[in-house]
């Protein structure tokens, strides 16, 4: 991959070309479901469930509950972005001409957000979009799926997804949507009033109110254009606080000068520098009947 150069700079307006990319958004599951602090490594989390209370009579005895214990695992994965520029962007950027290495950095942030959702709802390398073998927790692996037909109406999907969720005892609160299948919400009027039928949703990856789900929208949902093959998900519904994750590590930005950090040659042989972040996620999935696809045919 050749690296940044003083050309790729938009001057004297200083701006870099959005280059890294044309992935929009951020995370879903990181808006959907909260992050835990956590340790590095592996771990298992210890749920229990001890039924409900037991009436008593007066004078009866009383018995004891038995206690049901799930183990969730959680798995830490680490990703990397490394950017290599030319030293003289670093010039540049040292005498105020031009502002190249911030508007770096603050790509590079946006695509391990994203990471997050590759990993923990495709289970892919999102650099290759191959599939990982090291990540064994992934919600496309769900078995409750809804196909969705050319002329279904898109809340017809989602009521079929709510009751694949509800069968298996869970509470459907929340929606991850591709905006290929957010957009046929958004356009949907009511009657002749035109109105939109869900005034309060919104095609952001922020959360906002859709058909009583808290929504998230945003294209690592589908993967399009990163995912070696295909997933045909445009909709992951189900209860979010069974998808458990969170920041194990995160290694600061760093500046390399030296050596050869991403196998692209020796950095000052050939008058480079590099920009890398990293960080490490653990996450878990307790329970995959909790979650439900919505499927293109």
């Amino acid at each position: 991959m050749a690296a940044l150069a003083t050309g790729d700079l938009e001057l004297p307006d200083n701006l870099m070309t959005p280059w890294l990319g044309k992935i929009r958004g951020g995370s879903t599951l990181a808006a959907l479901s909260p992050a835990e602090p956590q340790r590095f490594g592996k771990g298992r989390a210890m749920v229990f469930d001890s039924g409900e209370a037991e009436l008593v009579s007066e004078g009866g005895q009383k018995s004891s509950n038995d206690i049901t214990p799930t183990v969730q695992s959680v798995e830490p994965h680490k990703f990397q972005k490394t950017v290599r520029m030319n030293e003289e962007v670093q010039w540049a950027d040292e005498d105020g001409q031009t502002d190249a290495v911030r508007q770096v950095l603050a790509q590079i942030q946006p695509a391990l957000s994203r990471a997050l959702d590759f990993g923990g709802i495709h289970g892919v390398n999102p650099k290759t979009g191959a599939v990982a073998a090291s990540i064994t927790q992934k919600l496309a692996a769900a078995t409750n799926v809804v196909t969705r037909a050319t002329n279904d109406k898109p809340y017809a999907n989602l009521d079929a997804a709510d009751l694949l969720v509800l069968a298996d005892g869970y509470v459907p609160e929340g929606i991850a949507l591709d905006p290929a299948f957010a957009a046929t919400f958004s356009s949907l009027r009511a009657g002749q009033t035109e109105q939109k039928l869900y005034p309060n949703f919104r095609l952001t990856t922020e959360t906002s109110e859709l058909d009583g789900h808290r929504s998230s929208v945003s294209r690592t949902v589908g993967g399009v254009g990163v995912l070696a093959v295909a997933s045909k998900i445009l909709g992951i519904v189900g209860d979010f606080s069974g998808f458990r994750w969170g920041i194990q590590k995160q290694i600061g930005l760093e500046v390399i000068k030296y050596g050869d950090p991403d196998g692209q040659g020796d950095l000052k042989r050939n008058n480079q520098i590099a920009v890398r972040a990293e960080v490490v996620y653990g996450w878990g999935i307790g329970d995959l009947d909790a979650f439900a696809l919505i499927k293109s045919a």
